[in-house]
């Protein structure tokens, strides 16, 4: 094959390994599905070995069935898929791993795998870096990371809810893990909806503002969940104005883009998308104005520490540190970044833990949903709760880029001439354990 003049030769690695997952028990989801993998040996030759698992959502006998090898060592696989992070004691020398390792925003938690990986001479292709050449992401989970929050934050809501003595149908909603699948969920939301249709909704509640940071996979499929209930859309510079005569029987539902949540720090600068993203410190947020007329936030943006924050403590503080009851009950973190968009997501949750209490008064979280302040949900791994479904979509997109990184030659000793698509190739955050040219800066936080 020859690309701009260079002549690359493609050295196929006959067979790719898949671990298990042991984040925590709720991490069912896989990689590669069965059905891809009995594609992909027929199609390319290419084998499967995988690591048995008791909890993922396809058996070792599924698997088995494809064709594969179900063994505990992963040594004959010379690339190895994951989901999520992969613990220290794992890694082999000199091998491929393709994972969301969430370490290009620098998360200190994850340094010590990167170092590792860097030691062990171990390449890294991060999925959340295969993107087209406009930026957008290819492979994903994003959609019912959207799906399983947005029904998870309903359940905290109806839960707080009755905690406040305020019965409403949100309070019949059971988190993701509970319902059986997709389907499931939206014929109980299709009830759910009808009785806000008919009976309507407390006037405490009224107006019932759900408000949606970004527009992207996330945001669509957490949209997706509320479409069902009865919405009306509104526009950010109308949430005032719906307060004047709201109707109690839809739920008002906003998407807030950039240029509703920061400005220019610049007088009489107008905002340009592009500018935010290239020169991001010279704009600030101004997302607070619309903060007490939420009742319901779902953070589903995309945020590192040089973008202004969405919601500050100290705002929080000024705003309902007197005891003055919040209107703001919830916040959906899907982003969950400890610190990041909304300041006080002081840690992430999991599914048998979901949500915690911020009393802006104490500046102290506390487990559950009741007490003094907002309830932050900010299950980090979401879409493990729709196992499944998220897995068959997952794979299926995956499974169209494994052949040509099956292809690419690992040992090949110059990073630019190794035969990858450009999508994958901006992908490889390490070769053959050092940082490639787009991810030297992670080095500062090594």
């Amino acid at each position: 094959m020859t690309t701009d003049g260079v002549s690359w030769v493609y050295h196929m690695t006959t067979t790719l390994g898949i671990r298990r997952e042991d984040k925590n028990r709720w991490e069912q989801r896989v990689p590669l599905i069965p059905e891809h993998i009995l594609e992909l040996q027929k199609k390319h030759g290419i084998k499967t070995v995988v690591q048995p698992s008791s909890i993922r959502v396809f058996s070792d006998t599924d698997y088995q069935k494809a064709g594969a090898q179900v063994q505990e060592s992963l040594a004959p696989s010379s690339v190895v898929f994951a989901v999520k992070e992969i613990p220290l004691a794992y890694f082999e020398k000199d091998k491929t791993y393709v994972f969301f390792s969430h370490t290009i925003k620098g998360q200190q938690h994850n340094m010590p795998m990167l170092k590792k990986m860097i030691n062990m001479g171990c390449t890294l292709i991060d999925y959340e870096r295969i993107v087209d050449a406009k930026g957008k992401r290819l492979v994903f989970f994003g959609r019912y990371a959207g799906l399983a929050g947005m029904v998870d934050t309903l359940w905290t809501f109806g839960r707080r809810l009755h905690a406040e003595q305020i019965d409403t149908p949100f309070n019949t909603i059971k988190q993701t893990i509970h319902y059986k699948d997709l389907a499931d969920i939206k014929k109980h939301l299709t009830v759910v909806g009808k009785e806000i249709k008919t009976k309507g909704l407390p006037s405490s509640l009224t107006p019932l503002i759900i408000g949606f940071t970004g527009y992207g996979h996330v945001s669509l499929g957490a949209q997706e969940i509320l479409d069902i209930l009865p919405v009306e859309e509104i526009q950010p510079q109308d949430i005032e104005s719906i307060g004047e005569n709201p109707s109690n029987k839809v739920i008002y539902k906003v998407v807030f883009k950039e240029e509703h949540m920061v400005e220019p720090t610049t007088a009489g600068k107008k905002f340009d998308l592009q500018d935010y993203y290239q020169h991001p410190a010279g704009y600030r947020s101004t997302f607070e104005q619309y903060i007490p007329s939420l009742s319901i936030l779902m953070n589903c943006i995309f945020w590192s520490a040089q973008y202004p924050r969405l919601l500050t403590k100290q705002f929080t503080k000024e705003r309902f540190g007197k005891k003055e009851k919040p209107r703001l009950k919830i916040i959906g973190d899907i982003s969950a970044d400890v610190n990041g968009a909304i300041e006080f997501t002081e840690k992430t949750t999991s599914p048998d833990n979901p949500v915690f209490v911020y009393n802006p008064t104490t500046n102290t979280i506390k487990d559950g949903y009741e007490g003094y302040g907002i309830v932050v949900m900010a299950v980090d791994n979401l879409p493990c709760e729709l196992p499944k479904e998220s897995s068959e979509s997952f794979s299926e997109i995956l499974s169209r880029f494994v052949p040509e990184i099956m292809s690419a030659d690992f040992t090949a000793p110059d990073f630019e001439t190794i035969a990858l698509p450009a999508e994958i190739k901006n992908a490889v955050v390490l070769y053959q354990g050092k940082l490639t040219p787009a991810y030297q800066y992670i080095n500062k936080y090594l």
